[in-house]
């Protein structure tokens, strides 16, 4: 029997705020959904408030099989939240609370023995907006075999310092087209192509493996100094809350678990897209609807 991969995902837990309604979300947490129903075994490390949302959360997660033991409870931050507006197109902008209980993750012996035993420790650049997670972050970081940093830039909450000082930390990067064009400029890049803007990414940092993705047209891979592309899948787009977090989940089960990458590629691309065709970040897909909607014939 082959090796049960586990990961350790960091950062917000929060409910998304829509117009007409609320969901369960955070990007940390979105990845953990779909890492876990690729059959990773996946613990969170977070904070919720004291407060009934908090409750709604850490019962979700363990519904969804992800363990709890390193989120705590904060008795004086309230649950996170996040103000979302969709433009016509079903495109996302963002309004986050802050302080929230996520912005104040504090170090315990229990976090730094599982970000040690794991496969893979996933975080990203929002929870560093705020000093507590921050130097929590940074403790965590040395202790894991396998870092993996996942862009989220959401203005105003990050500076070019901590971006730079993250990149140096990972050996598996993921950005959307966007993100890759501001930080590789950011770097001192003069390039205009999305590919080699990725290549000088590679020379910039420690990573091996580095994926972009281009919304609707896909995403473009590199891993071990090859190059896979996929174009894209044509879908009615609902919403794209989450689609890029269950497109990282699901690349990264699959390497994790030895797939080919041109596979894993294609499968993680079609999963962003079913996600994005339905509402919410983290609908619950199968493995028949992802292979019906690769190959319908």
């Amino acid at each position: 029997m082959s090796k049960k991969i586990k990961a350790v995902c960091f950062g917000e837990v929060l409910f998304d705020v829509f117009p007409d309604k609320e969901r369960i979300g955070g990007a940390p947490l979105n990845v953990a959904s779909r890492l876990s129903s690729m059959g990773v075994e996946t613990e969170m490390i977070s904070r919720v408030g004291d407060d009934e949302k908090g409750q709604q959360l850490l019962d979700y997660l363990q519904s969804r099989n992800i363990k709890i033991a390193s989120i705590h409870k904060d008795s004086h931050h309230p649950t996170g939240a996040v103000q979302v507006t969709l433009s016509a197109s079903g495109s996302a902008t963002y309004e986050i609370t802050h302080p929230s209980a996520w912005d104040k993750i504090t170090i315990s012996e229990a976090m730094l023995k599982s970000v040690k035993e794991a496969d893979a420790f996933i975080f990203g650049s929002l929870v560093a907006r705020d000093e507590v997670s921050r130097k929590t972050l940074f403790e965590l970081i040395p202790k894991a075999k396998y870092r993996v940093l996942d862009f989220n830039l959401r203005p105003p909450h990050y500076s070019e310092d901590l971006l730079k000082e993250l990149i140096q930390h990972a050996e598996f990067i993921k950005f959307n087209d966007d993100e890759l064009f501001e930080i590789a400029a950011m770097m001192g890049s003069k390039y205009n192509s999305l590919e080699q803007n990725l290549l000088f990414m590679a020379v910039k940092s420690n990573a091996k493996t580095i994926c972009v993705t281009k919304g609707r047209h896909g995403a473009v891979l590199m891993h071990d100094k090859k190059l896979y592309y996929n174009s894209g899948y044509k879908i009615r787009v609902k919403d794209t809350v989450g689609a890029g977090d269950s497109f990282l989940g699901t690349l990264l089960a699959r390497l994790l678990q030895g797939e080919e990458p041109q596979t894993a590629l294609e499968t993680a691309c079609a999963v962003g897209a079913l996600v994005a065709g339905q509402e919410g970040a983290n609908p619950e897909i199968s493995p028949e609807t992802i292979q019906a909607f690769i190959e319908p014939y």
